[in-house]
């Protein structure tokens, strides 16, 4: 498998990016060996002590000023220019998925159980060479660089845990720019893509438990059935989206597990029915928690049960500063040729806990094409399944423009 992108630059890049291409791919071998490193050992959640300790050795000799968390093993990084500045930010998530990988790769996870199947050990990679590479331009900065290596991405809130614990403020002066690029199989190899404003959605759950009386399934006339009211949900809950929700303004709201009952013969006393909520705007998250709550009591009651909800808050949108975020392919397109930059059309109804940075630094969250050579992008499998495959080669892309953002801000 090639380790390289083909260099397709039409143009040289502007004068302060000069050879930045060159030495992310003199530092590729470095890369791809830590993300293999970090793949054949994932770790989940918000404890990651190998993960943090390949980091650390990845690290060992650079100009850095190193920290680990204490409510979780996270790890940051400062490196200081040659002159006081501002400070920037650069993000890479380091946790795993609870998926039993299928990829047939040489470097597959030794842990049952256990994948980096979302792409977080190319992040840690490519955040390490990154570290690397403006090292050695530390003449070039004004300023510091904030290395922030999380865990807890999936669900564990791991960025609101280093944000409790000062992150913000470890460099001495407050962050003023933050950076996360994610990588994706289905986009090509080395584009990155970015836009403005809501860039993925927030994630909310919802668990509503219908009661009724249970009884025998011969006699229903003698119970309150609670599974019609929670088959009626699945319907109801659609409606109250295309009716209720602005179009403007999308929502997503889907069951995603329905229980009840035990045997064929018995009508139960309860019915759970769970699911997702996404949104793009916090006006609209907050009317499909209301009206979600409404849908549910009023379903029930007209079946004769009663409904309690529960709605579980997630994270919050994600919402990429109108400045940054496309400045993001201005900074791309200088560094690495027009081609491999691209506006991002729509949001991702994903969530991202970078979102929490994003409420209180401006800054972008941006995607990395790396759809493996050969594979069609519609064909291609997605992040999150135990078979997808990432092109490494674009992670000396990824290094490149992790470098750029920093040199960009700290001019």
């Amino acid at each position: 498998m090639s380790t390289t992108l083909p260099n397709a630059r039409t143009s040289a890049p502007e004068p302060r990016f000069t050879g930045l291409v060159e030495a992310a791919r003199a530092l590729q071998p470095r890369t791809v060996a830590l993300r293999r490193q970090v793949h054949r050992n994932p770790e989940q959640g918000l404890d990651l002590p190998a993960t943090q300790a390949a980091i650390q050795h990845s690290l060992a000799g650079l100009p850095l000023e190193i920290t680990t968390g204490k409510s979780s093993t996270s790890l940051v990084a400062v490196l200081r220019g040659a002159r006081p500045g501002p400070t920037v930010l650069l993000r890479g998530d380091m946790d795993a998925l609870p998926l039993q990988e299928e990829t047939g790769l040489a470097y597959a996870s030794e842990v049952a159980g256990s994948m980096h199947a979302c792409g977080h050990d190319t992040h840690v990679a490519m955040l390490a060479s990154a570290a690397r590479l403006l090292s050695s331009r530390r003449d070039a900065l004004t300023g510091q660089v904030v290395f922030m290596f999380q865990p807890g991405e999936e669900g564990m809130h791991g960025a609101k845990h280093m944000l409790d614990e000062g992150l913000l403020d470890v460099a001495g002066t407050p962050v003023e720019k933050a950076f996360a690029l994610h990588i994706t199989s289905t986009l090509q190899s080395g584009v990155v893509v970015s836009r403005p404003g809501p860039t993925m959605a927030s994630a909310d759950t919802f668990h509503v438990t219908i009661t009724g009386r249970g009884g025998h399934g011969a006699m229903p006339h003698d119970a309150t059935d609670p599974i019609p009211p929670a088959a009626a949900l699945v319907g109801a809950l659609q409606t109250m989206v295309a009716r209720r929700v602005n179009v403007h303004r999308p929502a997503v709201v889907s069951v995603t597990n329905i229980k009840a009952g035990t045997t064929t013969n018995i009508i139960p006393e309860t019915a759970l029915v769970e699911g997702t909520i996404r949104t793009l705007s916090e006006d609209t998250r907050a009317l499909v928690h209301q009206e979600l709550q409404q849908v549910c009591e009023h379903v029930a009651a007209a079946h004769g049960c009663t409904a309690r909800v529960r709605v579980i808050a997630g994270y919050p949108v994600t919402v990429n500063d109108d400045e940054v975020g496309p400045h993001v392919l201005d900074v791309t397109a200088a560094a690495l040729g027009s081609r491999w930059a691209a506006p991002m059309d729509d949001p991702l109804m994903g969530a991202e806990d970078f979102s929490y940075v994003l409420q209180r630094v401006p800054g972008a969250m941006s995607f990395l094409g790396a759809c493996p050579r050969g594979v069609d992008l519609a064909q291609a499998e997605p992040n999150h399944s135990n078979r997808v495959l990432f092109d490494e080669a674009a992670m000396e892309h990824g290094v490149v423009v992790h470098t750029a953002f920093a040199l960009d801000a700290l001019r």
